[in-house]
């Protein structure tokens, strides 16, 4: 069995005639990227491929932690008082995971970085690294006290933002959604109309194939409950799809299981039985931010979040029996057919 996903609004536009589906392919934020578009028979793939390559090294070299010489990372490295004029696309990413904290109550939070390099997720440090061992309380209360979105002075008008001392942020929950975005983008300025991109798991698709269907996905499942879950396929046109995961990236100690999305309110792992967010979102960096604040909320202060704010939302939790729970929000309900 599988349940089906449409979009209200769907473009009238037909396919492209004569149009040749192509595929291109490639790394990039320690993950992989792949962009499949409709052009002629005689399109230029290597062209294609280094224009979007090089879309998404402009995204890394501006918010990687793990490049020093990127923005965020000379941002985390001034002294207190520091004023730093972001680039365009950078302050954007920052605008958005700020909007997200603010209406998810802190949730999502961008300045969480020093959270996420304490239990072994960021650069350094790291859970897979000889001699890691979890923080203690004194590591993560001193971790806390140094991060929070409400600490950041923004100029908006100017794109500066002042480090108030010892932060630092971190859009890795984010940047790979704003990296799809990108690409698509790219894309359009070129003249490609119909398109599927996906970076790392997140999608965002526009216009249809050559033979006038459209870029039908289906959305990611824990593989966990592979067997056991009917599946569920979307219609991604004009649509965006990001999914977080607490079976992504984890490890254990002393038998708890530590998974990547940190709660930035308590600094600690989400341990609440999700198992995965999915969003549906017209832009896929929204779609990112909203699933990490989804995840961390849990679907029963999450559900009512999400239908307030118009969300296209499905939770997968782990019941009692350790059997998996689905639930999902008004929006997303509306696109069921």
């Amino acid at each position: 069995m599988r349940r089906v996903l449409v979009p209200a609004d769907i473009d009238p536009a037909g396919p492209a005639l004569g149009g040749h589906l192509h595929l291109v392919q490639g790394r990039t934020m320690g993950t992989t990227w792949s962009v499949r578009f409709v052009g002629p028979a005689d399109a230029d793939l290597a062209a294609r491929s280094r224009g979007i390559q090089a879309v998404l090294d402009a995204v890394v070299a501006e918010m990687s932690t793990w490049e020093a010489g990127s923005d965020l990372s000379r941002f985390n490295r001034a002294p207190a008082g520091h004023w730093q004029t972001l680039p365009p696309d950078c302050f954007e990413v920052l605008s958005c995971g700020l909007d997200v904290a603010r209406r998810s109550g802190g949730a999502c939070d961008p300045t969480a970085g020093r959270l996420v390099d304490l239990w072994g997720f960021g650069p350094e440090g790291r859970h897979d690294q000889p001699g890691f061992q979890p923080p203690t309380e004194a590591d993560v209360r001193a971790a806390r006290e140094a991060s929070g979105w409400t600490r950041l002075e923004i100029g908006a008008a100017s794109r500066r933002v002042r480090q108030p001392g010892g932060l630092s942020l971190d859009f890795s929950g984010i940047a790979k959604g704003f990296g799809v975005d990108q690409v698509a983008r790219h894309l359009l300025r070129l003249g490609v109309r119909d398109h599927l991109v996906e970076v790392g798991g997140e999608l965002r698709g526009a216009g249809v194939k050559p033979d006038g269907s459209p870029w039908w996905v289906d959305l990611e499942v824990p593989p966990v409950f592979a067997a056991s879950l009917e599946a569920t396929r979307v219609a991604l046109h004009g649509l965006s799809v990001a999914t977080s995961g607490d079976y992504r990236r984890h490890y254990e100690r002393d038998g708890v299981r530590h998974a990547h999305t940190i709660d930035p309110r308590d600094g600690r792992p989400v341990r609440h039985g999700v198992v995965s967010v999915t969003v549906l979102h017209r832009d896929c960096l929204w779609a990112d931010a909203w699933s990490t604040a989804l995840t961390v909320l849990g679907a029963d202060a999450g559900l009512p979040l999400a239908d307030t704010e118009g969300l296209a939302a499905h939770w997968i939790e782990r019941g009692a029996d350790g059997q998996p729970v689905e639930r999902w929000s008004r929006a997303f309900e509306d696109l069921m057919t």
